[in-house]
């Protein structure tokens, strides 16, 4: 990005589109719930490229029990054994789900393959089957929509400084993401043949600019929101009933319940 664009959104501007389209998300939502759609989110890029923070802002207004996010832990001794899509497929949506994945299947085409923690031969299986994999899901009737956050290695390497210094965020921070600032290239040219592999018309990429975090997550949340047919569900009709009388019932002192000290009357 250059010139006007490489500026940072301002915040007031970011904020109001933000909640416009999160409303819009929650229309999403409602008609993946009427409709009983299943729709997959899929979140890639390199560390510290912004991809967990659009992960809070589009679930953010989102029925915890609609959508959905799934960060999965290294495998265990039992999944390295299974079909390597075998543990990623029983989180998949049923019907009136979303699921967003804060990394995928993925991972073996990045840092599994790049710090060695899969042979050349399982790499190679995987770039193979994983078009397959997904022209099954969409066959299937599931709306997989995947993203990759590209952010600069100067960009990259101010967050993670960042990062050691915000006790908040320091625990983002590990000596895998460390060790991504080393290996670069080694990066760039595995996520160049995945993308050769797996741009498939059913399922193609889409690639967020996302040196400026605000610009990123807006430009994704709106992108998603285009490619799906939804539409505004109406919601049911409620009315607040009239409280009934009182019939009698008297609270108990307070000194028989323990209540939380009111740490903020000391501020």
């Amino acid at each position: 990005m250059s010139g006007e664009q490489a500026a940072t959104l301002p915040r007031k501007t970011y904020e109001k589109e933000l909640l416009r389209l999160q409303t819009e998300l929650v229309k999403l939502q409602e008609w993946v719930r009427a409709e009983g759609a299943r729709l997959v989110v899929v979140f890639e890029g390199r560390d510290a490229a912004g991809k967990g923070g659009t992960i809070k802002r589009v679930a953010e207004h989102l029925n915890p029990r609609v959508a959905r996010i799934v960060a999965l832990p290294k495998p265990t001794e039992r999944e390295r054994t299974q079909w390597y899509f075998q543990r990623y497929v029983e989180h998949l949506p049923a019907a009136g789900e979303i699921v967003l994945f804060d990394r995928s299947w993925y991972n073996r085409a990045g840092v599994e393959h790049v710090m060695g923690f899969c042979t050349k031969e399982e790499h190679q299986l995987f770039l193979r089957q994983c078009p397959i994999f997904e022209r099954m899901l969409v066959e299937d009737g599931i709306l997989l929509r995947k993203y990759w956050f590209s952010v600069s290695d100067e960009v990259q390497e101010e967050r993670f400084r960042r990062r050691l210094t915000d006790p908040t965020r320091r625990w983002k921070l590990s000596p895998m993401d460390l060790e991504s600032i080393t290996r670069w290239e080694a990066y760039s040219r595995a996520k160049d043949e995945m993308l050769v592999h797996t741009d498939i018309a059913e399922a193609p990429w889409y690639v967020v600019e996302s040196d400026d975090k605000r610009r990123a997550r807006l430009n994704m949340i709106a992108q998603l929101l285009s490619t799906v047919p939804y539409h505004e569900v109406p919601p049911p009709v409620l009315d607040l009933p009239p409280r009934p009388p009182s019939t009698g019932y008297v609270r108990p002192p307070r000194d028989l319940q323990t209540y939380v000290p009111d740490h903020a009357a000391g501020l």
